[in-house]
């Protein structure tokens, strides 16, 4: 029991630990690489306030909720957009002995619960009263079903490769060799996964330049920062997933195999704001061809890759 209390204690910490530091690591990188001075010197030693500053910022602003709006809803949906995130942590093992729970099926459960995350964007859009917003939750909506498809597909060519659904089984299962073998599906669901997230250049569901916030426009102070923290903390579920799945977990030379795991979620997670800084944001039409005429037969090609190499072992 013990033990148990314990395992869900470092997740908890871990869930509130790192999105923080990600978000702050993105102030960082985007300051040295698109010349932004705030992030740099905001509290004096390399902008070390600057966290503080954001956070101090959201406890000060108003809690405003529209008159039109459906306040039930409109209450819980920063909620429904985070905590998914925190239940997925709970399957993904740290290390090799350290997962909280060991699930035969966690592979399913983990995409299941990723994708009632994304609902909380849908569930704010629709809630607000705004035409903006609601534009904004459309097209969530469209970007969840064209990359939940790839994602899931991904996904099963390297469960088939391990022959197992349960995350640990599949990180132990993995050999250097899978990094040639399942890339096509390592990259197909990395980007899916970003495309689900929202993140950029697939934001098109909140894009400033067009629809203010998107579904996200009528929130301010805390429910507002809310779904700032349930976006990074989907960056450290995606890093943590494609970990496990595509390369090899806590597998390592030298270091701790938690170290491992950490090492390269956070070089996942370099990717993910290097991407946001370097490349504009795709078009509706672009974004969902990517989802429907790249990603969906990469997907197939890897799967296909799968089974004729598992036949051939």
């Amino acid at each position: 029991m013990l033990d148990v209390i314990l395992s869900f204690a470092v997740i908890l910490v871990a869930f509130l630990v790192l999105p923080l530091i990600i978000g702050q690591t993105e102030h960082k990188v985007m300051a040295h690489m698109q010349s932004r001075l705030g992030p740099m010197y905001a509290g004096g030693f390399h902008g070390w306030a600057q966290l503080i500053a954001d956070g101090v910022k959201f406890a000060q602003k108003e809690d405003v909720i529209p008159a039109a709006a459906d306040r039930r809803i409109f209450m819980i949906a920063p909620g429904v957009a985070l905590v998914p995130y925190l239940v997925v942590l709970i399957a993904i093992p740290f290390d090799r002995d350290f997962v909280a729970v060991d699930l035969d099926l966690g592979l399913f459960f983990v995409l299941a619960v990723m994708g009632i995350g994304v609902l909380g964007s849908i569930m704010a859009g629709w809630a607000s009263a705004n035409k903006y917003s609601v534009l904004g939750g459309m097209r969530s909506a469209a970007q969840l079903m064209s990359y939940e498809l790839p994602l899931v597909l991904a996904a099963s060519s390297v469960a088939m490769a391990a022959g197992t659904l349960s995350l640990p089984g599949i990180a132990a299962a993995w050999q250097w060799w899978w990094l040639p073998w399942q890339a096509i599906g390592g990259v197909v669901f990395f980007l899916a996964g970003l495309a689900e997230l929202r993140r950029p250049p697939f934001d098109m569901p909140i894009a400033e330049s067009e629809i203010i916030m998107g579904p996200m426009t009528e929130y301010t102070g805390m429910r507002f920062a809310l779904f700032m923290l349930a976006e990074y903390a989907g960056i450290v579920v995606l890093s943590f997933l494609t970990t496990v799945l595509f390369l090899g977990g806590w597998q390592g030379p030298f270091l701790p195999g938690w170290l491992w795991t950490l090492v390269k979620v956070f070089v996942l997670a370099f990717i993910v704001i290097w991407l946001r800084v370097t490349y504009p944001r795709l078009r509706e039409d672009q974004l969902q061809k990517l989802a429907w005429a790249v990603l969906v037969p990469l997907a197939l090609v890897q799967l296909a890759l799968t089974g004729v190499v598992k036949v051939l072992i």
